[in-house]
């Protein structure tokens, strides 16, 4: 199990120049201990903007329930959505003892939400009704665009079938997000809807807006390991028992070249299993080594499946390259919206890049957090940045 008390991830706040801030999302953060003070102070920047929504992402020193109160009263007339998360990127970096509010202005936004409580695979056919319900009376803004974002607990296992269901019926309409964490403890995740916070469910915000938009995901992993067959798993628990016949934790070890009981958070980050769909490999991350031996995983898994154990290649490279997005004029975005998977970031930091890694996001105007997990086109992946990249609305011409 990671341990909570490790030490915390660098703030790399000291030092650093400020870019411009983006024209088309407003941000504010604050990195005091109190409730009442965060929110006041993270506020400040917000309050009079003519926002149509504000996303909340809360720091695990903050206690979410308290927080998430503080902030409805604070932008009362303006739902407040968001998670509690495993770390946060600010427009300095990387970060983990942030509140960090965006608000999306109402003259370039217009959005619909759904919160689906207790979420369980029984479930997941009423809510793909309600979400194709909603996108129908959604009124369509004329030469605006459309897209949703998702934000669901990171401890309910249910993020691959939620996604998957609303993928179907949503149909063109592209789907991104990430899944709620609470620093490296694992104990109980939250996300926010309208101001309150909701453990065991997800959000769905149908958005549209007159800026142009590009969808972003990127790994730095190549499956050029040991190949892994799973040969005993509780799919439902996202459990494996068995790796090749042999207990789970022991043969994955040995593949990866160290002690059982030298196993740990990094040693995962850096050795994922990756699973071939579509003639694309995706992480099928391990967040942490079981009593007795198994593993648990935090993406589908289950019997019979084949995987190959991934290597790293090029980290920093496959950043920038992946946040270079530009559009049809060759721009660079105002703003990316991230969901990047806490285990990159335990990668970056167990590697010393905490402080290059920071400076990409930076360079390239990220603002989001860290992940139990990404959604994108109807997958729940790990060890994934995805993203929403943001550019200037194109010019029309009057008639």
């Amino acid at each position: 199990m990671p341990n909570p008390r490790r030490a915390p991830f660098c703030n790399t706040r000291r030092g650093r120049v400020k870019a411009a801030p983006p024209e088309f999302v407003v941000i504010g953060d604050s990195r005091a201990e109190d409730p009442a003070v965060a929110v006041a102070e993270a506020s400040e920047s917000l309050r009079g903007r003519g926002l149509c929504f504000v996303f909340a992402v809360l720091p695990d020193s903050l206690d979410v329930e308290e927080t998430s109160a503080l902030l409805s009263q604070e932008f009362r007339g303006v739902p407040v959505f968001g998670c509690s998360s495993a770390g946060q990127i600010t427009t300095d970096g990387y970060d983990d003892q942030a509140l960090l509010l965006l608000g999306f202005p109402r003259k370039n936004f217009r959005c619909a939400s759904m919160l689906f409580q207790d979420l369980r695979p029984d479930h997941a056919t009423a809510f793909a009704a309600r979400a194709q319900k909603e996108a129908e009376r959604f009124r369509h803004t004329a030469g605006w665009n459309r897209f949703a974002l998702i934000v669901a607990d990171g401890l309910s296992k249910q993020e691959d079938l939620l996604v998957s269901t609303l993928d179907a019926v949503l149909g063109d309409v592209p789907i991104f997000g990430g899944s709620a964490g609470d620093g490296l403890k694992f104990e109980r995740t939250y996300v926010l809807h309208d101001g309150e916070a909701h453990s065991g469910a997800a959000v769905l915000l149908l958005i549209e807006t007159d800026l142009q938009f590009q969808g972003v995901a990127f790994d730095h992993f190549q499956p050029e390991g040991a190949q892994i067959v799973i040969t005993s798993a509780d799919a439902e628990d996202r459990l494996v028992y068995e790796i090749n016949g042999a207990p789970a934790a022991e043969e994955y070890a040995r593949l990866v070249g160290c002690a059982p009981e030298a196993l740990s958070p990094e040693v995962f980050a850096e050795n994922p299993m990756m699973l071939r769909h579509n003639l694309t490999h995706y992480a099928r991350a391990i967040s942490d080594a079981k009593p007795g031996g198994a593993l648990s995983l935090l993406a589908a898994i289950d019997d019979g499946l084949i995987l190959t154990l991934g290597k790293a290649k090029g980290s920093l490279e496959a950043l920038h390259e992946g946040l270079s997005a530009r559009d049809a004029a060759g721009q660079p975005p105002d703003f990316i919206l991230g969901f990047d998977c806490f285990l990159r970031r335990l990668e970056f930091e167990h590697k010393q890049l905490t402080k290059e890694v920071s400076d990409i996001l930076r360079t390239h105007r990220v603002i989001g957090f860290n992940t139990y997990g990404e959604q994108k086109s109807g997958l729940h992946m790990n060890q994934t940045f995805v993203g929403v990249a943001f550019f200037k609305p194109e010019a029309r011409v009057l008639n």
